[in-house]
């Protein structure tokens, strides 16, 4: 695939900044609300993603977060609630109208946010695939509707890049379109569309795959929702392509030794005669308590073809609790 999809996506999200396209992508994630948090208009109008990145859970004892395809700033904002310290949140944007349009939007919230400060956010110039921060510096990463954008090879760099400026146990939180059917050639190589995260966009086992390749130890699907429909009257697509976005957390967990703990959504729930069924390999199912557990422990209880421990479908979302 030629680079020329980097430069048409410059394009687009330069035409995005300096004019905000309301529904440019469009998410059914609510929009956090939290106290004394009170996000501008023109952010809102410049909601680029595709899902939310922004969960409390990640963002404990003032973390350091960077943010990469900063938008109109209302992540950046959203992060700050929680770490609340000059340069706390990092904003990487390619786009020099985007960084512009960011910052006087930071601007507008310290109007209406009296806790608030847009030192709280640092804005850099820099690329996903070589990004300008060092090495194992940084508690929480997040993109949101970018790296599916990308072609296979720089999404691996993208990821890698990540993986190295995260401190170890450190999260990368992203939401991205996916797709399950086979995109068609004519739709996939059109830079536009891959601009607008619709054809770049992977199947989600694929896309796990990538954050798994470069080192993330443990994987967690927060939320799959559906996203949009390319259908033959307005695409080149014989048949209707549906398109969901997902929500994603990799942690830069140590790889064990039998490959990445992947949580899709499962759980193990234990109801024979005894007190608890304990398997030996760090899994303890209390009587007829459920137990989110990752699909490689799903996979070896299936295994054991006991008739007393029933293990659920995946319902892609997973938000802690459980044992790997």
């Amino acid at each position: 695939m030629s680079q020329g999809y980097l430069e048409t996506t410059k394009d687009v999200y330069r035409e995005a900044a300096e004019n905000p396209q309301v529904g440019l992508c469009c998410t059914t994630t609510p929009i956090w609300t939290l106290p004394e948090l009170h996000i501008p208009k023109i952010m809102l109008d410049m909601n680029y993603g595709c899902g939310s990145t922004v969960n409390p859970r990640d963002l404990v004892n003032s973390p350091r977060v960077l943010y990469v395809g900063v938008g109109g700033g209302m992540e950046l904002l959203q992060f700050s609630y929680f770490s609340r310290q000059t340069d706390g949140v990092i904003g990487v944007d390619v786009v020099d109208e985007m960084l512009t349009a960011c910052a006087n939007n930071l601007k507008t919230a310290e109007e209406t946010n009296a806790w608030f400060s847009s030192d709280y956010v640092r804005l850099l110039k820099g690329d996903a695939l070589n990004l300008p921060v060092e090495d194992n510096s940084i508690d929480v990463a997040a993109q949101n509707c970018l790296f599916n954008i990308f072609s296979h090879e720089d999404l691996k760099q993208a990821l890698t890049e990540m993986y190295r400026v995260l401190k170890p146990n450190g999260r990368l939180v992203l939401s991205d379109p996916t797709c399950e059917q086979e995109m068609p050639l004519e739709l996939r190589n059109n830079d536009r569309l891959r601009a607008l995260c619709l054809s770049g966009s992977l199947p989600l086992n694929d896309y796990i795959k990538m954050i798994t390749d470069v080192g993330f130890g443990t994987v967690e699907i927060r939320a799959r929702r559906p996203y949009r429909i390319l259908d033959p009257s307005h695409y080149a697509t014989s048949e209707l392509i549906f398109i969901e976005s997902v929500e994603v957390c990799a942690i830069k967990d140590p790889m064990p030794s039998d490959g990445p703990c992947v949580f899709t959504g499962k759980t193990a729930i234990y109801y024979g005669t005894e007190e608890l069924f304990n398997d030996h390999n760090g899994h303890v199912l209390l009587q007829n308590q459920p137990l989110a557990i990752c699909d490689k422990t799903a996979s070896a209880l299936q295994a054991l073809n006991r008739g007393d421990v029933f293990i659920s479908e995946s319902t892609y979302f997973y938000d802690g609790g459980g044992c790997c």
